[in-house]
Order: structure tokens, then sequence, then C-alpha cells
């Protein structure tokens, strides 16, 4: 027997609720800087997906820098705001909704 979405009521297996938030979610990717001018990526929108952690360590390993995932926020050492953009829209996020500022 398949695990049924609780959102959907549809077998995970036919579930596209995750698909349907990653259309429809507002993405702002910018550039803040911390602490002894150290430069920080912030990316916000991206916290209310379920795969947060696994979204944090696609960007971390194909941007070689450090970061983590805190309060619904995605933060990245260094300005990597462009390179971000790119790696979102391969992992399925709407180009249309990522805001790089």
């Amino acid at each position: 027997m398949s695990v049924i979405c609780k959102r959907c009521g549809l077998p995970q297996d036919l579930c596209a609720c995750g698909e349907l938030e990653k259309e429809e979610s507002k993405i702002v990717v910018r550039l803040e800087k911390r602490r002894f001018n150290k430069d920080i990526t912030m990316i916000e929108g991206i916290g209310d997906l379920g795969d947060i952690d696994k979204i944090v360590k696609h960007l971390k390993s194909r941007l070689a820098c450090g970061g983590t995932a805190k309060d619904g926020y995605v933060m990245l050492q260094g300005d990597h705001r462009e390179q971000v953009k790119k790696y979102l829209i391969e992992l399925g996020f709407n180009e249309s909704s990522i805001e790089v500022r």
C-alpha cells in the first residue's frame, strides 16, 4: 500500500504538490555585508519548501563555498548571486520567480 499525500490526497508517487510549490514560490537572492566586510549571499523564499537541506547541500557543493539554512533563509559565503540563479533553475524553480538584487 502506498503512502497518501496529506495535502492533495493522491498517492505519493502521483503527488505533484512539491513541483507546484516550486513554480509558485517567490525567491529573492541578495547580497549582504556582514562583520569584517564579508559578503553573504542570502536566498529567501525557499524555506517553506520541504527539501531545503538538499538544496543547501547541492548549492554548497556546486559553488564550493560554506553556508547554512536558518529561519527560512539560505546563507552562502561569498557573492554568488548569478550562479545561484542558474543552479536554482536547474533544480526546477521557475526563472521568472527568481529575483536577483
